[in-house]
């Protein structure tokens, strides 16, 4: 990573954040595999986003993942002990109270990257599944390299996507493909992501990925920050108070509804490694 060094003082055990001048790299690093959100992401994500937000000397940042891909999404196991209150039969008021407040503690990692006042470029290569879709629709745009894959892959394991995706997803690339990734699960690959607008450009590899994307980071560091600030406030002011809304609705509609046998048969189907049977209830 030539003439990128550590940024800060702050180690995290699921991100590393590095810069070159007035760019900051935050790059995914797991543990999980696959680079895998588990909690120490839903922690660590706001905190990196707000010290970059915060400080002067950034003023455009590169989000990508470390080693073969960009992210394979939740970290279900990791994430097993925090579901299994709200799943646990008898789930109570109490149980789905403490699992909305979750619900939007959690969200607040996209929204960081979506409310940092620094443009935001993520650059995908191999997988970006699940949450990484939630990540990367809260950047200001996308690159991919040509192996990137993308799924909105919540549906086909009993959930409805609440961490941003159903709210940021449709300005981007409109209601139709929206609808039809939420609705399917299907994967893409990195020229339907172009064709549909998911993404900007697609480049041959990872390397040529992230040298497009640091060389456009410095191209926007080069302008002047205070009028980038302006150009992304009034570009995102009109979709905030709406995205808002969908995620305080998501909220309250997962801590009513994601207890099901479905999720619990989805659930027992990863770590069984076979394929689910949903009945419907």
């Amino acid at each position: 990573m030539a003439g990128y060094v550590p940024y800060g003082e702050t180690e995290y055990a699921s991100l590393q954040v590095t810069r070159d001048g007035h760019v900051a790299e935050v790059t995914l690093t797991g543990p999980g595999r696959g680079n895998a959100m588990g909690p120490d992401f839903w922690r660590e994500c706001p905190q990196v986003f707000a010290a970059l937000d915060a400080d002067p000397e950034i003023r455009a940042v590169v989000l990508t993942g470390s080693g073969e891909h960009f992210t394979y999404g939740l970290d279900l196991p990791a994430m097993a002990p925090a579901l299994g209150a709200v799943l646990a039969p008898g789930a109570q008021a109490r149980e789905r109270t403490d699992f909305h407040d979750m619900i939007l503690a959690m969200q607040q990692a996209a929204n960081s990257v979506e409310r940092c006042r620094k443009p935001v470029i993520a650059a995908l290569a191999g997988w970006c599944i699940g949450g990484g879709v939630d990540l990367v629709t809260a950047a200001d745009f996308r690159y991919a390299a040509a192996d990137a894959k993308i799924s909105i892959r919540e549906v086909r394991v009993g959930m409805v996507a609440d961490m941003g995706t159903l709210a940021r997803l449709s300005p981007i690339v409109g209601e139709g493909h929206t609808r039809e990734l939420a609705l399917t699960g299907r994967d893409i690959d990195a020229a339907r992501a172009a064709q549909i607008g998911l993404v900007n450009e697609v480049f041959d590899d990872r390397e040529a990925l992230l040298a497009a994307a640091r060389g456009t980071a410095a191209e926007i560091a080069a302008n002047p920050p205070l009028v980038v600030h302006g150009i992304k406030s009034v570009l995102d002011h009109t979709r905030s108070a709406q995205v808002d809304a969908s995620l305080r609705y998501v909220a309250a509609w997962n801590a009513a509804f994601l207890p099901s046998k479905d999720i619990g048969e989805a659930m027992a189907a990863v770590f069984e490694k076979r394929t689910p049977e949903f009945g419907g209830h």
